[in-house]
């Protein structure tokens, strides 16, 4: 049941699609960190494998999966119409929309412009980096509309955040406007993901993501099975899924003794393994296609709980690791030279504990959830200032009612 007291707090919406796709943790794990706004999760239709959601607080188009109740999305999805849907979340009050990616966000302008409330949009990865030639072909019809307007998601956005540098440097090359975006970090739960010390740490290298080209997990396996030669007793273990995992099983097969494929698995159980793991191996890539990293959360996660990441130099993973400090990047797509920092932490205990320390350490001090998401309710306000205060003329208590109609219809 839906609390009185959240009615006191200004609703934001935030769009994602599909809702809500297992590789999202960082959509929830923002919006649920939320203490000045509440957020109300919207969508064309939920997901019913994906992430779990407070059902309270999310509205979609359609929860049906047959073809005629898909239907119902086109005139959404094609022209933007959805007056039904908008006249449901009018009844929430809304404060502001936020989307992320920017595909996703050009379908929800059309919303943000029934509901007169500002669009804020977060830019992750593929969005800001995938070259224009690629997205042109692009099997997403969302992906292809979105090359040729980009320029309408600017003129109608209140606030463009970039999750990296990197991405900003990525967004400016799309031509959009340097004075227009702002970087801001997502941040970990640092008090969630900690490391525990009555654990002892074994030989293992954990992987975590989806099992895609800008992944690198062909990387991984094949500096591991340089590292196994040395010290057999080294292992891999994967977690995730994706396109590419049967292709990587069979390369594993073929080059490794000890690797264990766990496919996706929940927060609970990848902070198991990352607090039995000695080291995080998440060499990231540019894919053909420009996919690149923004910044990986997860890159976050592991040194929280206290584990050395080896990487790639690549992108947005730059910002994430201090080189000789938290972990060590190789250079691009150098499978030995990833190989050989690897077999340095999984050899040295005591390097891999003091590279563990300092890597929490400087997560608890540049990427705490809590503070971070106190930038971003910051940035919230700024953008209310800017569009309009937030309706208080109506009581709470009829607000309160009509958002709880605005689930029930």
């Amino acid at each position: 049941m839906l609390k009185e007291s959240d009615s006191a707090k200004p609703v934001v919406l935030i769009y994602a699609e599909p809702l809500l796709a297992r590789s999202m943790t960082f959509v929830r794990t923002q919006a649920e960190a939320l203490t000045r706004f509440s957020p109300y999760y919207i969508s064309p239709h939920y997901l019913r494998d994906g992430l779990p959601l407070s059902t309270e607080r999310v509205l979609v188009m359609r929860r049906g999966q047959s073809s005629l109740s898909r239907l119902t999305e086109l005139p959404f999805k094609m022209l933007g119409l959805a007056p039904f849907f908008a006249r449901r979340l009018r009844k929430l009050r809304p404060a502001l929309l936020h989307a992320h990616f920017g595909p996703a966000a050009l379908r929800a302008l059309p919303l943000a412009r029934a509901l007169r409330i500002p669009l804020v949009v977060t830019f992750q990865g593929y969005d800001a980096t995938v070259y224009d030639q690629f997205a042109r072909t692009s099997k997403h019809y969302s992906h292809r509309v979105y090359v040729r307007r980009r320029k309408d998601l600017e003129r109608g956005a209140t606030l463009l955040i970039a999750v990296s540098n990197f991405i900003r440097d990525e967004m400016i090359r799309q031509g959009f406007a340097a004075d227009n975006i702002v970087v801001h970090y997502v941040g970990v739960n640092t008090e969630l993901f900690h490391p525990d010390s009555q654990v002892r740490r074994e030989p293992i290298v954990l992987f975590a993501g989806r099992l895609a080209e800008k992944k690198g997990c062909e990387y991984l396996i094949r500096a591991m099975a340089e590292v196994q030669c040395a010290s057999p007793q080294a292992q891999l273990v994967i977690i995730g899924d994706g396109p590419l995992r049967s292709e990587l099983e069979e390369l594993a097969a073929q080059n490794l003794q000890h690797y264990r494929f766990l496919g996706f698995q929940t927060p609970e159980v990848v902070k198991h393994w990352m607090n039995r793991a000695r080291v995080f191996g998440a060499p990231s890539v540019r894919a053909r296609s420009g996919d690149a990293e923004g910044y990986p959360n997860v890159f976050a996660e592991a040194q929280a709980m206290g584990l050395p990441v080896v990487s790639f130099a690549s992108d947005g993973v730059r910002e994430a690791i201090a080189h000789g400090e938290t972990g060590f990047l190789a250079p691009e797509r150098d499978a030995e030279a990833l190989a050989y920092y690897l077999q340095r932490l999984c050899d040295d205990e005591t390097l891999c504990a003091r590279m563990g320390a300092a890597a929490r350490a400087h997560v608890c001090a540049q990427f705490n959830l809590r503070i971070q998401t106190g930038k971003l309710e910051e940035l919230y306000m700024k953008v209310l200032g800017k569009a309009g205060p937030w309706p208080t003329g109506a009581s709470r208590k009829v607000e309160h009612e009509e958002r709880v109609a605005a689930l029930d219809s």
